[in-house]
């Protein structure tokens, strides 16, 4: 799920230019979505070697028309910075003219938009869904427009690989997470709680939700999910900590796992975290933009995502980012990972698009991939936040490698203002990710948030039969009717 959930701020064009907003969104992750669940003005006219990641024109090139990703109307900041790029491609490639589309992914809208060929020729999606879109026959194979492509080495392949299957390439990596947790620190010091080492755990945590709680004031110690398919999301953290899985995959089958000792584990925390501490919101059915907007409001102390949409929300909300901590998932013991969720946001070319439809498509969807143009644009609109005394807030992982030369850069341009977010080095480097699973994860998601559901309304609510009727559900739903090749 796209679990991002990118907001109208995270203007960077080289990295956010035509995202959606999110998974895991829902997210996606869905909160892609973005979502989200994941989490992107104006451009000066790139130069020839701006935009060195395209090919060069053919003037009798075919003309073809490509319908592209574009932001919603809410996000008027999104559309200036990709109709300053569609201006700069067109001038590039005058044989293509673009058609905007604002549709945003959905899982259940893919497949009729497929039938009734109204897809865009390219579209966002989450890491969720490859192997899903692959299957369907609803994701082009765009392997020789990425082996032509010049940095496609330099791609940070930890995002990448989540859309290459088989040794085929089928979407190009944006930008990416992992699920980690906001803290707000005054808030903690106001009570006089005190923050505990990066290397912290479950046990850190339950103990800071609880103490953090107010009821009185309408205050919770962490705003967990519980709503949608963002619940089941927000709850996997836990059980990846735990040592589970959601599904296992061997000799053609796929079989549910998540009904585990990790899983009772990961559940009797949710359990303890309801009813001893108190610490959930008291209207709990909250999705990615209810629990992040109640952390930016200053109505949870805690919040679990991918970091860059909770802090812009908080950011944006007059909070300041001395205020603000973010730390990598607790371990679920003392020595344990701080394995997170790690999800993403990709571009899929249409497979009915014709051959110079997905040429045309792919170079848009690059365009602007290591351009100096790109941070130019980044530059402005830094400088530009910073007039109007707002923060930008960079994602947490990008679509290219963090130490290339091109990274290197972004980070020299970041570190030369204040009101650009850094990351603690010191956190990032405890972050564990581990990928979503790729078989009807979305399906997974919201049947676990029944689940949470069930457990934050009944106090006498049994964890392992809950997840044993769940499991039962998936396996015999969706599970048994898929087969491995």
């Amino acid at each position: 799920m796209q679990k991002t959930k990118l907001p109208a701020l995270l203007i960077g064009v080289a990295m956010l230019s035509a995202l959606a907003t999110a998974c895991g969104s829902n997210n996606t992750n869905g909160s892609v979505a973005s979502p989200s669940p994941s989490s992107s003005g104006s451009s000066p006219a790139a130069s020839p070697s701006d935009s060195a990641a395209s090919p060069s024109v053919d003037p009798n090139a075919e003309k073809v028309t490509i319908k592209i990703h574009y932001p919603t109307a809410d996000k008027q900041e999104l559309r200036t910075i990709e109709d300053a790029k569609i201006k700069r491609f067109q001038e590039k490639y005058p044989n293509v003219k673009i058609e905007k589309d604002d549709w945003q992914y959905k899982v259940d809208e893919i497949g009729p938009k497929m039938a009734a060929n109204e897809a865009p020729t390219f579209f966002n999606t989450y890491a969720t869904e490859a192997k899903m879109l692959v299957e369907k026959g609803w994701a082009a194979d765009i392997t020789d427009l990425w082996n032509n492509y010049e940095h496609k080495d330099d791609i940070n392949p930890v995002l990448q690989n989540q859309f290459i299957l088989d040794g085929k390439v089928y979407g190009v990596a944006q930008q990416g997470y992992v699920s980690e947790v906001v803290i707000n620190k005054k808030m903690l010091a106001d009570k006089g709680i005190a923050l505990p080492s990066y290397d912290w755990t479950w046990d850190d945590f339950y103990n800071i939700a609880k103490q953090a709680t107010d009821p009185k004031k309408g205050i919770a110690g962490v705003a967990l999910m519980a709503k949608v398919g963002d619940g089941g999301w927000n709850w996997t953290n836990f059980l990846f900590e735990a040592g589970g899985e959601i599904q296992n995959v061997a000799d053609g089958k796929v079989t549910a796992a998540f009904n585990s000792d990790a899983g009772v584990k990961a559940l009797e925390l949710y359990k303890k975290l309801r009813w001893e501490a108190n610490a959930v919101p008291q209207d709990w059915a909250l999705d990615w933009g209810g629990a992040t907007g109640a952390f930016a409001q200053g109505r949870a102390a805690m919040v679990i995502a991918g970091a860059d949409g909770p802090l812009q929300q908080a950011l944006q909300a007059s909070m300041k980012p001395e205020d603000l901590a973010v730390y990598p998932m607790p371990a679920a013991q003392a020595g344990g990972k701080h394995t997170g969720v790690l999800g993403g946001d990709y571009l899929i070319i249409n497979p009915n698009a014709s051959k110079a439809e997905q040429q045309a498509a792919f170079n848009y969807i690059v365009f602007d991939y290591y351009s100096d143009d790109a941070l130019a644009s980044l530059e402005q609109s830094i400088q530009q936040l910073k007039s109007e005394g707002k923060y930008y807030v960079p994602p947490h992982m990008n679509y290219y490698k963090e130490d290339s030369e091109y990274g290197k850069k972004v980070q020299e341009l970041l570190a030369k203002y204040d009101n650009a977010y850094k990351y603690d080095p010191s956190e990032a480097a405890l972050l564990d990710g581990k990928p979503e699973a790729q078989y009807n994860t979305q399906d997974y998601y919201s049947t676990m948030t029944n689940v949470i559901q069930e457990v934050f309304t009944k106090k006498d609510a049994d964890p392992k039969k809950l997840l044993d009727s769940a499991a039962k559900l998936m396996q015999e739903k969706y599970y048994n009717n898929i087969k491995v090749n």
